[in-house]
């Protein structure tokens, strides 16, 4: 975890989950009583965190209402590719939710929501003798490593509001922005 200046960012909360190994969330068993494929972490010093977890699976979205209808009938399937989900929330900061995708999952290119962007796909590598060392686990288990960057609250309001500013010059709309809405340009 960093900020945007490329600083390490300490005592980020961190919350992760997945499916199990069958495509299934926890909230989808009835008789669940724990959370299952969960994680609540911390950052460290270095802005670093890890975890135990399974290797993502893909997955269908339940098909059998009317968002499967729609799907059938625009000729798509439900599934989901492999991912892994993602929300970060440190105070002063803009919190952040998404998922990174697998390279090479089946689906990556045909995802049932359109959730995939390639800033999103990682590759799985292996760790090594000394990252199996220090973590527990056996040398040559797959590896996600990714680098997440958290923006301020004030970085995402200026951000927002010069996209929306340079949206409405681009339709020739006279706007300022208020509270982070356009209102138009009145003489």
């Amino acid at each position: 975890m960093r900020d945007t200046q490329g600083r390490p960012l300490v005592g980020v909360k961190i919350d992760v989950w997945e499916t199990d190994s069958r495509g299934a969330y926890d909230v989808q068993y009835a008789n669940r009583a724990e959370p299952d494929g969960r994680a609540v972490l911390k950052s460290d010093s270095d802005g670093a965190f890890w975890f135990k977890a399974i290797v993502p699976v893909p997955y269908a979205i339940p098909s059998d209402g009317p968002v499967g209808q729609m799907l059938k009938k625009l000729g798509r399937h439900p599934w989901r590719p492999s991912h892994m989900h993602f929300m970060f929330s440190k105070p002063g900061f803009d919190t952040l939710i998404t998922a990174l995708y697998i390279r090479g999952s089946a689906y990556e290119t045909s995802d049932a929501v359109f959730g995939v962007k390639e800033s999103l796909i990682t590759r799985l590598s292996t760790v090594s003798a000394v990252q199996a060392a220090t973590f527990g686990v056996s040398e040559g288990t797959k590896l996600l490593t990714h680098d997440f960057v958290l923006a301020t609250e004030d970085e995402t309001k200026d951000l927002k509001e010069n996209e929306a500013r340079k949206a409405m010059e681009a339709l020739g709309r006279r706007m300022r922005i208020v509270d982070g809405l356009p209102v138009p340009e009145v003489d």
